[in-house]
């Protein structure tokens, strides 16, 4: 098993993929642009996706590790008007990475994927963020036709994560 990438690389890198998912939506025609490999959702629905579970997860880790589940979602909603909308996107973003700074690695943390190999710690959550933002650059990338290669450290994280990770949850029934 690899290592797993450290915690302030999977910081700048929540943030370096959060930039390239905005970028794909700046240039995009529109925001009601169908999804095709979330053929239910337009871009705005993907951005609202995006913003909304970074939230939670900011307000998950805020209630400390006895929280029972996920937290409900803080702030403003998703605004329609473009501008705002990636504005809206960022402070979603931003409200991610300093909940994390804030409880560190280590810090206990309710998560969705209970007795699997990874550790319910604001740490894991960050790498699962890592690849959950990772997947919706790329598929926003895939919906202006534009596709870019995840960075290196992205991709084999993720196949790590896959394999030895939360989704052994979901499959070892």
């Amino acid at each position: 098993m690899e290592k797993t990438l450290e915690f302030p690389e999977l910081l700048r890198l929540i943030d370096e993929r959060s930039t390239a998912f905005r970028a794909a939506v700046t240039s995009a025609p529109s925001l009601d642009v169908q999804v095709p490999t979330c053929p239910e959702w337009t871009l705005f629905d993907l951005v609202q996706h995006l913003g909304e579970g970074r939230r939670s997860w900011a307000a998950t880790i805020a209630a400390g590790p006895t929280a029972s589940a996920k937290s409900a979602s803080e702030g403003p909603a998703a605004p329609r008007e473009r501008e705002a909308l990636l504005a809206w996107s960022a402070a979603s973003t931003q409200q991610l990475l300093d909940a994390l700074r804030e409880a560190g690695p280590d810090h206990g943390c309710w998560t969705w994927w209970g007795t699997s190999q990874s550790p319910q710690t604001c740490g894991a959550v960050a790498r699962h963020q890592l690849q959950e933002i990772a997947v919706h650059t790329y598929d926003a990338q895939v919906t202006l036709g534009a596709p870019q290669p995840l960075p290196d450290e992205v991709a084999l994280d993720g196949v790590e994560e896959f394999l030895f990770g939360v989704e052994e949850e979901r499959y070892s029934g």
